[in-house]
């Protein structure tokens, strides 16, 4: 595929993926490079949403130091830009928190319901369809309810 020419200082495309194998690694190195997340589908010929979740996800070996913050007024805590790039979080969007153990935990909505998706998956047995049975118990209940009046 041949790679359009930068208008800018970003450089070629294909300059700025040269020694990376692997497309995860390419999307990082473009985003970087400051290209937009459809330039960058177009580009390695992949969707949009597979540049999004590889850019939402935190990077490996770019987890932020620990660092301190101090509460301020109204118990309003800012979570640090590089938190907030290693979380796949901006501005205006939602984050889940828990309380565990003593600790404070916040996670993107993403990356909750990634996890909430993994706990779930290990108990679906192969073709088997959650959405086809949880509309048959419904019918079965509806169709209990009718009889009943």
């Amino acid at each position: 595929m041949d790679s359009p020419a930068a208008a800018d200082d970003r450089g070629p495309m294909d300059e700025v993926v040269a020694g990376l194998s692997t497309k995860s690694d390419k999307i990082r190195a473009l985003d970087g490079a400051g290209y937009s997340r459809s330039e960058i589908a177009n580009y390695l010929g992949i969707r949009y949403q597979h540049v999004w979740n590889v850019l939402a996800q935190p990077s490996a070996g770019k987890v932020p130091e620990p660092v301190t913050v101090k509460v301020g007024p109204g118990g309003r805590v800012v979570i640090p830009a590089a938190y907030r790039k290693a979380m796949g979080v901006k501005a205006e969007d939602e984050v889940v928190m828990r309380f565990d153990d003593g600790e404070l935990r916040i996670v993107s909505r993403e990356g909750a319901w990634r996890r909430a998706q993994e706990r779930v998956a290990k108990y679906a047995k192969p073709g088997e369809s959650w959405v086809d049975e949880l509309i048959a118990e419904r019918e079965r209940e509806a169709e209990q309810e009718s009889q009943g009046e």
